[in-house]
């Protein structure tokens, strides 16, 4: 969620839902000093990846609604939304979010994976589905992959 709220920013920030790139990257690098001019590119690559943004031309363009999205007063974001996160650490991650604990889903996923003879995140997804957990747009592209890991088992 924390992608979500770093991306969502500088879209509320201006009451829009598409910017020009510039303006994307001076908001998070500038106005707030987030990240570097590079990191705001990198970001904007890994927030494409996960469904959050797309571009056209020299447009970056909010693919949710910002609107949505709460960001707390002292919201800051931590550097590791720049690393890529696998399927099973954004699976894990929705599932945490919405309310289960970590080590007991932990266990279930692995069990899942024995019982099945899947891979973790195809055990992840399939726990996840269990549990009633809505796996939008945030998790659309850990579900290719745990669908892709299936497929190529």
């Amino acid at each position: 969620m924390s992608l979500k709220i770093a991306v969502a920013v500088p879209f509320k920030q201006r009451g829009k839902t598409r910017l020009g790139e510039g303006s994307f990257v001076v908001a998070l690098s500038l106005d707030r000093n987030w990240f570097s001019p590079d990191q705001v590119q990198r970001l904007i690559t890994i927030a494409a990846s996960r469904g959050l943004l797309s571009q056209s031309g020299d447009k970056v363009i909010a693919e949710f609604d910002p609107a949505t999205i709460s960001i707390p007063d002292s919201y800051e974001p931590d550097e590791s939304i720049l690393r890529e996160q696998s399927a099973f650490e954004q699976l894990l991650d929705a599932l945490v979010t919405a309310g289960h604990e970590k080590r007991k889903v932990v266990a279930e996923i692995n069990e899942r994976q024995r019982h099945l003879g899947i891979s973790v995140e195809a055990a992840a997804a399939v726990y996840a589905i269990e549990a009633g957990v809505d796996l939008d747009t945030d998790t659309g592209s850990a579900i290719d992959a745990a669908y892709e890991s299936v497929c190529n088992q």
